[in-house]
């Protein structure tokens, strides 16, 4: 997500905390903005977690799995 996304969704969030609010198009922007937020954020997790290699008392190394749930 770029940085200036990232103030976008700054600026929308200190306006609608104004008296006037956000009309209904920023409102949308603004969910659509979090929403892709959210998206990149769980992607770096996901990423994050492929990479991560658990080491065990006796010097083993493992990856990590997903659960099945």
């Amino acid at each position: 997500m770029t940085q200036e996304k990232i103030d976008r969704i700054n600026a929308l969030a200190r306006k609608s905390k104004t008296p006037a609010g956000l009309t209904e198009a920023e409102q949308a922007e603004r969910q659509a903005l979090r929403q892709e937020y959210i998206a990149e954020m769980r992607a770096s997790l996901a990423a994050q977690l492929d990479n991560t290699v658990i080491q065990e008392p006796d010097g083993t190394r493992h990856r990590l799995t997903r659960r099945k749930n």
